[in-house]
């Protein structure tokens, strides 16, 4: 049961819906709330490259402000551009560069706490 409030799920959702416009892989929003104080819901995707990492968070910045008005209070890891932590205080959102996303398994670290339901839009016909 997710006991985040409804405006971290609903930014967590945007967050998401950008990173799946920009190539997200493997996009997954945990409920984090009943064991962390200092945030309610992770949004965690990875990308294949660090140009893509960088790509990724831009868009979920740029959609988060555009959609809700809100900017990221404190962000970290766009100079290595492998893990970006951008922080809006109820919401994280992790992008990962893939070997790195292997390396910390940070969803197996959380990986009883539930999941929001999120599905990728179908890819697009070229």
């Amino acid at each position: 049961m997710s006991n985040a409030s409804e405006g971290a799920k609903e930014l967590a959702l945007v967050a998401a819906r950008a990173a799946d416009d920009k190539q997200g892989l493997d996009i997954t929003i945990l409920d984090v709330s009943s064991v962390l104080a200092i945030t309610e819901v992770f949004v965690i995707t990875s990308a294949s490259n660090s140009r893509q990492v960088k790509t990724i968070a831009s868009e979920v910045t740029d959609k988060v402000r555009e959609t809700l008005g809100r900017s990221p209070l404190h962000s970290e890891g766009a100079g290595e551009q492998q893990w970006v932590l951008l922080d809006y205080g109820d919401v994280v959102v992790h992008v990962f560069a893939d070997e790195a996303r292997r390396f910390y398994e940070i969803e197996r670290l959380y990986s009883d706490m539930p999941k929001v339901a999120f599905a990728p839009l179908a890819p697009k016909e070229i």
